[in-house]
């Protein structure tokens, strides 16, 4: 029996978000209603995404030893997520993000930081970190350690999902390893210089030959290809207060219903539920909910129309 569900490796963030009634016009000034810290991070939320749906977790990463580190720290004790192989980098701030929340859309525009001192090397990624696990999932950003990583997994026969959305140097020693592929929109084209976004994922995963590749479209929902063939999942409409965190909340859906066994389009459903409940409290992990809360939104949940998203893929 495998000792972890999941094991992630990658980032994590502490948060300062600020309320403001809606996003100030360039140059211009708008009063916050509120400021408050909350911990997030691309694989961080995800790996606490996991964990709340039951699934027996590991993270791997790095922190600063302020107080922005300590408050990472404290919101994954008690989650029942493994840290044995989080580092605390000693006089080193944690990374950090001012995220700013447009309350009359839920839409945030983020300002981040990540020092030097927080990056980890592909020495520090051994072997036994990794080969108790069903899946990994990683990011991109220390492009050679999550490598390592996934160059770990693949020669055991564990399963790899990454979250990427920008180019990183390197990740073409990343993408041979990888199994499931979730991009967002504007990664596909930047990495190919092809502009139709679905012509550049179907690029990629015929150069690269991952099972499925897969692209998150925000309010939209999600596309992905497996087969030679898309398969299309809307969103589903909330009550929407805060945007930051969907995305990285996807992301651990997906590690889960992958390791439930869902088809491709069972996975796409519920990982959009559970970015869209996240959406409806603020923070990126605010909204984080277990699976009945999203598969009762799957059985009642409003979703964008199909309309919707050929009119936004013509335009």
């Amino acid at each position: 029996m495998s000792k972890f569900d999941v094991v992630g490796v990658g980032l994590n963030a502490t948060d300062t978000l600020l309320l403001v009634p809606k996003f100030p016009a360039y140059a211009g000034k708008e009063p916050f209603v509120e400021e408050m810290f909350s911990p997030g991070g691309q694989v961080a939320s995800a790996m606490v995404a996991c964990a709340k749906l039951g699934l027996r977790v590991k993270y791997i990463g790095t922190m600063g030893d302020d107080e922005r580190g300590r408050i990472q720290w404290d919101s994954l004790l008690g989650t029942g997520i493994n840290l044995d192989d989080v580092q605390v980098r000693k006089n080193c701030a944690n990374q950090s993000a001012y995220i700013v929340i447009d309350q009359s859309t839920g839409e945030r525009t983020v300002l981040w930081r990540r020092p030097d001192g927080l990056r980890l090397e592909p020495e520090e990624i051994r072997p036994e970190m990794i080969i108790g696990a069903r899946l990994l999932h990683i990011d991109g950003h220390d492009t050679p350690a999550v490598a390592r990583a996934a160059e770990i997994a693949r020669a055991h026969g564990i399963p790899v999902t990454v979250d990427v959305d920008t180019v990183y140097h390197g990740f073409d020693r990343v993408l041979p390893n990888i199994d499931y592929l979730i991009t967002s929109s504007e990664f596909p084209p930047q990495w190919t210089n092809e502009r139709d976004p679905f012509r550049a994922l179907i690029m990629i995963q015929e150069e690269f030959g991952m099972k499925v590749a897969a692209m998150t479209l925000g309010a939209f929902g999600a596309i992905a290809r497996m087969n030679g063939e898309f398969v299309y999942s809307p969103a589903f409409v909330v009550d929407c207060l805060d945007t930051t965190g969907a995305g990285d909340v996807f992301h651990g859906a997906f590690c889960y219903s992958v390791l439930e066994g869902y088809s491709l389009r069972d996975s796409l459903d519920f990982s959009n539920a559970m970015a869209a409940l996240n959406c409806t409290e603020i923070g990126a992990r605010g909204g984080i909910k277990d699976a009945a809360a999203a598969r009762a939104l799957l059985a009642s949940g409003q979703r964008r129309s199909k309309k919707d998203f050929v009119q936004r893929a013509s335009s």
